[in-house]
């Protein structure tokens, strides 16, 4: 940065101003995960997009996964990972640590993170508050302690960006019955959108966007309109891992979010590209 000349300095900022009105005030749900939350050049390049937007006035919500934390902690303890459809298979055991890394390590670190760049942040998981309300996830296997979403509620979110924090969130959720579950985290940051009526929802994911073929990075799709999704599945171009990602921005845009994005958080500041620029980054859902 140190070596942009003044004036191209002074550009980019004039160029960033119409993005800066339009967003100014709104919310914007970010879904950290991938690479991004590996690296600490891209935990620090995050973090740091996070405290930018929150400066001139937008309200970030950041929703975070830990599935490499949670795999790390259950292998320390001599228990094996294991997935059904992508879905890991959570018994009473796991739900203890999920709550334990996801909540406790993960939330928290995230927390000092942003605190160390200057942000304020507070910590928050789907139990707060009843803010993420989930019954246990009907599957052909049982799957244990996960949850499938009944109610999102957002007062504690919005009591939080009214003072200025970023609400850092692990979706975890309450059972009715007093049992905790273990929530996908792209879905819940989709209907946590929704329900913030975001203007924009954005995964972050280690992977450009949706690509026509999945060989062939060149071939980035930037826009998608909601309707040609179920073509594209029959094509055979949203397959495998992408699926459940962009069916959570489907159901995002579908219940009301103006914009939903996948983005390449393997990119430093993906996130100000995506906000302050005319072509974006990655594959925009609308």
């Amino acid at each position: 940065m140190h070596n942009i000349p003044n004036q191209d300095r002074a550009k980019v900022l004039v160029q960033a101003l119409p993005y800066i009105q339009k967003y100014a005030g709104k919310t914007i749900v970010v879904k950290y995960g991938g690479n991004a939350m590996i690296s600490q050049e891209l935990k620090d390049a995050v973090m740091s997009d996070i405290v930018l937007l929150q400066l001139i006035g937008i309200n970030v919500v950041l929703v975070h996964g830990g599935g490499p934390e949670i795999s790390g902690m259950l292998q320390r303890i001599g228990k094996e990972s294991k997935f059904i459809n992508g879905l890991r298979v959570t018994d009473e055991e796991t739900i203890d640590i999920v709550q334990m890394v996801l909540a406790g390590k993960v939330n928290k670190s995230l927390v000092q993170l942003l605190e160390q760049h200057s942000g304020k942040a507070i910590g928050l998981c789907g139990l707060d508050g009843r803010m993420i309300m989930a019954e246990k996830k009907a599957a052909a296997e049982d799957l244990g302690f996960v949850g499938e979403i009944t109610e999102v509620n957002t007062g504690v979110i919005e009591d939080a960006t009214k003072n200025g924090y970023v609400p850092i969130i692990s979706t975890i959720a309450g059972g009715y019955n007093g049992a905790v579950y273990n929530i996908n985290a792209d879905l819940a940051a989709a209907r946590i959108a929704a329900e913030l009526k975001a203007a924009k929802l954005i995964l972050m994911t280690d992977i450009r966007g949706l690509l026509k073929d999945r060989n062939d990075e060149t071939t980035l799709i930037p826009v998608v309109n909601v309707s040609e999704v179920p073509s594209l599945k029959r094509e055979g171009i949203i397959s495998g891992g992408m699926i459940p990602k962009i069916e959570c921005c489907v159901e995002a845009v579908r219940r009301g979010v103006k914009r939903a994005h996948i983005i390449d958080g393997r990119i430093p500041h993906s996130i100000l590209i995506e906000m302050f620029s005319d072509e974006g980054i990655g594959t925009m859902f609308y």
